[in-house]
């Protein structure tokens, strides 16, 4: 039997795959005889035996593989025994028509189940989806293989680096880069650091994925050499709770990196700053800040720090003085896109839906930044620190 690959259309979603001999491109999906050497070739695959041995039925969400039992100008079905037959169509055909046009009957495929069983009984499958999941698993499989990476620096900002891998974005901080591409700047000047970051702009560095994203659709990497050191047996050294003084390297958006000790690296968190509302970090550190960080995690050759975990939490003070349907005076911290959070006190804040509005403009038209109102509380979990509010006062 012939052996064939669909190339860089699936990136990976679609295997290697064994031809069947004798095949043509569309069938009848009641021809016994392809039934059975679709079934035969699929029972040889990997995923195949496992789904035999558990006969577990895959949900939605799940990447199954099977084998191509028919295509045709509406959609390609996929023998997924012992469950039933999937369908790629519509939507999800015409996404990957590009890919379908290399898709031959008998060729073995991975895919994503979309929905367990539609109107008509088939499975619904995805191959973009299947391809997406796929990349980021392959990520994570790079990262803890500590693969490198030959990529090209597209853009810098004060932060750091950007690169693309696979069609995901990637973010190198300043403080992940090697001493020699370090921008060494007096003071921690921000505008001058950029400057030195652009340098680097066009150049191909060698790079390690040290942290994944997926819901966030970013990926975090490293010029560090991960042979430097053997970094799982430095960070063996901690515990959760260990509290411990580090130095900041690195500032993002999404929080601060803190050097514990040469070698080591953890990240602070936006969330884990301060029990307060923090928009920017920027404007609570600068690199080379002394700062006491808490342990928080220690798992697979990384640690997480909290500097908000040395102090006192609002909350428990919060949670004996507040109770659900008490009436309170809040302020407007911060408007997003479910409405509005005010505070009733310093880190103990709740959500004002849009919904109480019936509209953002409504809800603007009512209620500014930084000025306080009465609000009664509908939603108080102070172990969860979670909170909703009502306006009460007279609406616009």
């Amino acid at each position: 039997m012939a052996r064939i690959s669909i190339g860089n259309h699936l990136n990976g979603a679609l295997k290697t795959i064994q031809k069947m001999p004798k095949t043509k491109k569309v069938v009848d999906l009641e021809e016994t005889t392809l039934e059975d050497e679709a079934e035969k070739a699929k029972r040889e695959t990997p995923m195949g035996k496992l789904l035999i041995e558990t006969a577990t039925p895959p949900g939605t969400g799940d990447l199954v593989e099977g084998s191509v039992i028919a295509v045709d100008k509406n959609g390609v079905y996929i023998d997924l025994h012992p469950f039933g037959t999937g369908i790629i169509y519509g939507r999800e055909y015409m996404a990957v028509r590009d890919i379908v046009k290399k898709i031959n009957v008998g060729d073995i495929v991975a895919a994503k189940i979309v929905e367990q069983s539609n109107k008509d009984g088939y499975i619904e499958l995805s191959l973009k989806e299947a391809k997406q999941a796929l990349t980021w698993s392959d990520a994570e499989r790079m990262m803890k293989e500590k693969q490198i990476l030959e990529l090209p620096i597209v853009e810098a900002n004060k932060g750091g680096l950007i690169v693309t891998w696979q069609g995901i974005q990637g973010f190198l901080p300043a403080s992940q880069l090697k001493s020699d591409h370090y921008p060494r700047v007096m003071d921690g000047d921000k505008d001058r650091i950029l400057e030195e970051l652009k340098k680097l702009v066009g150049q191909k560095l060698f790079l390690t994925i040290i942290g994944t994203q997926p819901k966030e659709g970013k990926l975090i990497f490293s010029e560090k050499n991960p042979g430097e050191k053997d970094r799982e047996k430095i960070v063996g050294k901690y515990a959760v709770g260990d509290i411990l003084d580090g130095e900041i390297t690195g500032i993002v958006d999404f929080g601060v990196f803190v050097k514990v000790e040469d070698g080591l690296e953890g990240l602070v968190h936006i969330s884990e700053i301060d029990w307060g509302l923090v928009e920017d970090p920027r404007a609570l550190f600068k690199v080379s800040d002394k700062v006491k960080v808490k342990v928080i995690e220690v798992k697979e050759g990384k640690i997480s720090l909290s500097i908000k975990a040395l102090k006192e939490n609002p909350w428990v003070e919060a949670s004996k003085k507040y109770k659900k349907d008490q009436m309170v005076d809040a302020v407007v911290i911060k408007f997003n896109r479910h409405g509005a959070l005010a505070s009733i006190e310093e880190g103990v804040a709740g959500l004002v839906h849009v919904s109480d509005f019936g509209s953002e403009e409504k809800l603007r038209a009512n209620i500014e930044l930084g000025k306080s109102y009465p609000f009664k509380i509908t939603l108080f979990d102070p172990k969860d620190q979670k909170m909703a509010l009502s306006f009460t006062g007279e609406k616009k």
